[in-house]
């Protein structure tokens, strides 16, 4: 924040400065007190039945282990993921980072290139431009952060793209140069010391037999499975997490986790009912999914609301006014069906209509609900006064609510 503080009426940020072996020790830090615990109740949990050792699938209720041979009524399958990393880039993966081995590093090099703009590359590209390093941003498609709405896509990559250069619409190509690399992508062309690969992951099932299951595999080598029961067809078998391919983010994998761990530890295929999807970036501003996105909502079918922030009251205060908010409604029912948005504090905006969309609220049952001035919660109610402002009059409930009369802008 010290680039805004002498408008601010601060003095003295320009002496403020980074030392980035202390950044990155105390991020480790953390990253072993969240992720160490889990695998200590993980250790213990498991005592004395844990087997250490590469296992592959014989059939689909024996398991080999080594030398050894296990047969087990029931088998979960959870063998995680891992950042894909393009064959043709070994001969030079010592100058690669990805998600794995990023955080391990002591220092980082002048200059960086982040391949793939989803959720990792685009909090790690920011987050490195504002620690003081030259950052160059690549992805072959245009859209970012998992974006799908075109008008909230424009918005991001204008906001983000002040604070890093991104190259969007062509494939990057990396080639060795000196002792570092060179990424190009149609015209433009940059040397970087390292890149960081973030272009999705890939489940750890090779050498798992799992065409000793004797179901279908898709062209990843997976098999379909219920996700809803987390059975692969009618197998004693489950699959989970972010070995399934589905969602690898940590509370999908919890679910998941939970509903295979129930349904093979009592033989069952019960079916759960699976929460709201949502997808967020932590970037500044956030970008932000929940429910239906725009892709996948037939056209003509829903209407939209939006809220553009860079008239937000609470974040002009706080000089954070900048994004745009959109809302998806169904035009039978008014129901919400989705949103997408990069604002300040998305994340909060996004579980409100995460909570809402589980409970198949409408437009006006939310609009009815309180929001509290000054909040960036008031640029949700906007969005959906304008979503309202589009559907069917029989829609709208007959009595008069107060959202009617509370219009965030002043009145002139």
């Amino acid at each position: 924040r010290r680039q805004s503080f002498q408008a601010k009426g601060i003095e003295g940020g320009e002496g403020l400065h980074c030392n980035l072996p202390g950044v990155m020790k105390h991020v480790r830090t953390l990253r072993d007190r969240f992720a160490g615990g889990m695998e200590k109740s993980t250790l213990k949990l498991a005592g004395k039945s844990l087997i250490k050792g590469r296992a592959s699938f014989i059939n689909p209720t024996e398991i080999k282990v080594g030398d050894s041979t296990y047969k087990a009524e029931r088998v979960v399958i959870a063998t995680g993921s891992r950042p894909f990393v393009p064959e043709a880039w070994m001969p030079f993966r010592d100058r690669i980072l990805t998600s794995d081995d990023f955080f391990e590093q002591q220092d980082l090099p002048r200059k960086i290139g982040i391949i793939g703009l989803g959720a990792i590359g685009l909090e790690l590209g920011q987050a490195l431009s504002r620690l003081g390093l030259e950052v160059s941003g690549f992805d072959m498609v245009k859209l970012i952060g998992g974006l799908t709405d075109p008008e909230v896509n424009e918005q991001a990559v204008q906001i983000l793209g002040q604070e890093l250069p991104l190259h969007l619409g062509e494939a990057a190509d990396v080639v060795p140069a000196g002792r570092g690399l060179r990424v190009t992508a149609g015209e433009t062309s940059y040397h970087v010391d390292k890149i960081i690969a973030s272009m999705g992951v890939v489940p750890n099932t090779e050498g798992l037999g799992l065409e000793n299951l004797g179901v279908e595999l898709d062209a990843r080598g997976l098999p379909a499975y219920n996700p809803r029961t987390m059975q692969i067809g009618d197998l004693p078998v489950y699959i989970g997490g972010d070995t399934n391919g589905c969602r690898p983010i940590l509370h999908e994998a919890l679910d998941e986790g939970f509903i295979a761990g129930r349904n093979a530890g009592q033989g069952l295929a019960d079916c759960y009912c699976r929460r709201i999807p949502q997808r967020m970036v932590f970037s500044d501003p956030s970008i932000v999914a929940v429910g239906s996105d725009f892709k996948t909502l037939a056209p003509g079918s829903f209407v939209t609301g939006a809220s553009d922030f860079s008239n937000q009251s609470r974040a002009m205060v706080e000089g954070r006014n900048a994004g745009l908010l959109k809302v998806y409604a169904d035009k039978q029912t008014a129901r919400l069906l989705g949103a997408e948005m990069i604002v300040p504090d998305g994340e909060h905006i996004g579980h409100l209509l995460s909570l809402a969309l589980q409970q198949q609220l409408t437009v006006f049952d939310v609009l009815q609900m309180p929001f509290y001035h000054p909040t960036v919660e008031e640029g949700l109610r906007s969005s959906l006064r304008d979503a309202a402002g589009k559907l069917a009059e029989k829609l709208k409930p007959e009595e008069l609510s107060l959202c009617e009369s509370c219009p965030e802008d002043p009145v002139c």
